[in-house]
């Protein structure tokens, strides 16, 4: 992409906006035809040894990610694969145009930064040099598709040392001003600098009045007015790093941005998220899911972006740290699958490791779905290979890594390939397989019949219901494993006794071995009666969850109170304390002067 000369109005980065701030919108106008005077001074001039790029494909590019936080994925992509030059952190926070008082969203890591050809191609389109299996980008085009999706424009700092080479570099990626000055061509204006003797100074590859022209196209269209301005933001950028600021932010239909910097000072919330189907007893229930938050609310998406957790590095969003989750680390009475993926003949796969298990809401919620990785990066959270409106595969959740299919550009979704309907099917069927094995665990009634025949022989050997409920309580007494949500119902050992295929009962030390389906069993065992949850318990457990999750977010504003109070006291005192060592000094001058 050539330089940019100046021209047309600025000021973009000033108040001077496009028209249409909705990005599904921003796309369609009338672009102008070249004259045909420019066609023969471009074949005079042999420009046509390039392709031009008309600035309406930036916008096309983009509008492969139809969600806002997978554009943002990118961006925390790029950050990751910077860990191997020594990044230790993402920070991704709001801030300010000063031209306008605008709200920007900033990203800035300390990776290895780039050089002025490393940025050159960062900013050009479908260059990747990103050939390591490890790493997840590799198309070359996220840059250019998430800045773009997020906002109409985004300039970038980048400060990088190579060999006894320091440079700093600064790139313009901006469709206002290609739009407002009716370009027909992608132009980026770049300014690289160099440290010399200690010094600052500009870098110049081409001719000065091409970099003073890009100097003033930065100024105009960009949230910054001097050339101060703009060396001032690698202040915090340390001896190496990256900073991207993408401004003027894309809004919904109703003139609101689509990012949310307000209802929540550590997280950026999407609007226009519905909170889908749910009954109303539960509704607050599900929205206090991952499964759910993560559509609207980045610190939900983020904790659980990444399969592994970082040994090094930390997500700072807004402020704090993300903390990463572990989704199988959420599940219960777990189980390990392997499959081999069928590919072609000259190809080496590893069989993949496939995490299957119970939420830990179940039965409570009906959630399920499989979350499928590809490269340590999630692609597809939740992903229902079952069809909804049905109980088999209820509350069934599973997590594996693919790296055996490649995923579609914009990372939210694989290329259906062979490869990737034979996963599906296999997918189904282990979920399919699971339930059948362990619905009984959460409360259903048992699948296979030899398993339904022990369950009612044991009842019988019991003495019934009544007995077992007396059972199952003393159990709780004697083993302290007491919960206010779990229904007195069934002898837990005995149950247990069933899924592990025991003639009837087992003894406590027989069903201590079994700890990994005993985890969490007397949170959730209900009665299997006719193979439905019964209602009646279901409306309690609810009512019971939701007053817990009331008092939970009492407790968590208390806490911000208090937090808050602590901090004004602390201030406070040290001022005080500020001014008791001001008095202390007038004091003393005064005790000095009567002495004199």
């Amino acid at each position: 992409m050539p330089v940019a000369m100046a021209g047309g109005s600025s000021g973009g980065g000033g108040g001077q906006v496009l028209d249409c701030r909705s990005f599904w919108k921003a796309g369609a106008y009338e672009a102008p035809a070249a004259p045909t005077h420019e066609f023969q001074d471009a074949l005079e001039t042999g420009d046509f040894d390039r392709a031009r790029v008309h600035p309406k494909f930036l916008h096309t590019n983009a509008t492969s990610h139809k969600w806002a936080f997978g554009a943002i994925a990118e961006l925390l992509d790029n950050a990751v694969d910077e860990i191997n030059n020594g990044a230790t952190f993402i920070k991704v926070d709001k801030s300010i145009n000063l031209k306008d008082n605008s709200p920007m969203l900033l990203f800035q890591d300390d990776g290895g930064g780039m050089d002025p050809e490393g940025v050159r191609r960062c900013m050009s389109l479908g260059f990747s040099t990103k050939k390591s299996k490890n790493l997840i980008g590799q198309y070359g085009n996220g840059f250019k598709t998430s800045t773009m999706r997020l906002g109409a424009d985004a300039i970038v700092f980048t400060r990088a040392i190579r060999g006894s080479n320091v440079t700093l570099s600064i790139g313009l990626l901006s469709y206002t001003f290609l739009r407002r000055t009716m370009k027909d061509d992608i132009v980026v204006p770049m300014l690289d600098f160099k440290i010399q003797d200690g010094d600052i100074v500009p870098l110049v590859y081409g001719s000065q009045g091409d970099w003073d022209s890009s100097l003033k196209i930065i100024l105009d269209w960009s949230p910054f007015s001097s050339k101060e301005e703009l060396l001032q933001q690698f202040q915090d950028v340390g001896s190496h790093g990256t900073k991207v600021v993408v401004y003027n932010l894309w809004m919904n239909d109703d003139g609101l941005l689509e990012l949310d910097f307000e209802d929540d000072d550590e997280d950026i919330l999407l609007r226009d998220q519905g909170s889908g189907g749910a009954t109303k007893g539960q509704k607050e229930i599900v929205q206090q899911h991952i499964s759910h938050r993560l559509r609207f609310s980045l610190r939900a998406y983020t904790s659980i972006l990444y399969l592994k957790k970082f040994d090094n590095f930390r997500i700072i969003l807004r402020g704090k740290a993300v903390e990463q989750i572990c989704i199988t680390d959420e599940l219960k009475f777990k189980k390990v699958v392997t499959y081999k993926p069928q590919a072609a003949h000259d190809s080496q796969v590893v069989p993949v490791k496939v995490d299957v298990g119970f939420a830990k809401e179940a039965p409570i919620l009906g959630i399920f779905g499989m979350n499928v990785y590809h490269k340590n990066r999630l692609i597809m959270p939740f992903w229902k290979v079952l069809q909804e409106g049905s109980s088999r595969g209820r509350s069934v959740v599973g997590v594996l890594e693919a790296n055996f299919i490649e995923p579609a550009h914009d990372k939210q979704d694989f290329e259906r390939t062979p490869l990737f309907i034979r996963l599906e099917a296999k997918l189904r069927q282990i979920i399919v397989d699971f339930w059948k094995e362990k619905c009984h665990l959460i409360g259903y009634q048992p699948t296979d019949p030899h398993l339904r025949s022990q369950y009612k022989a044991t009842l019988k050997d019991s003495g019934g219901p009544a007995q077992v409920h007396h059972k199952a309580s003393s159990a709780r007494r004697t083993r302290g494993l007491s919960s206010n949500l779990l229904p007195e119902t069934y002898d837990d050992i005995a149950v247990v006794g069933l899924a592990n295929n025991g003639s009837h009962l087992q003894s406590s030390g027989q069903a201590e071995e079994n700890n990994m389906e005993l985890e969490g069993l007397d949170e959730d065992l209900v009665e299997f009666g006719s193979g439905v949850l019964d209602s009646n318990f279901i409306e309690k457990l609810s009512e019971e969850n939701i007053a817990l999750f009331s008092r939970r977010e009492e407790l968590r504003q208390r806490d911000t109170q208090l937090k808050r109070k602590i901090g004004d006291l602390v201030h406070e005192l040290e001022e005080t304390k500020r001014k008791c060592d001001q008095l202390a000094t007038e004091l003393k001058g005064m005790f000095r002067g009567e002495d004199t």
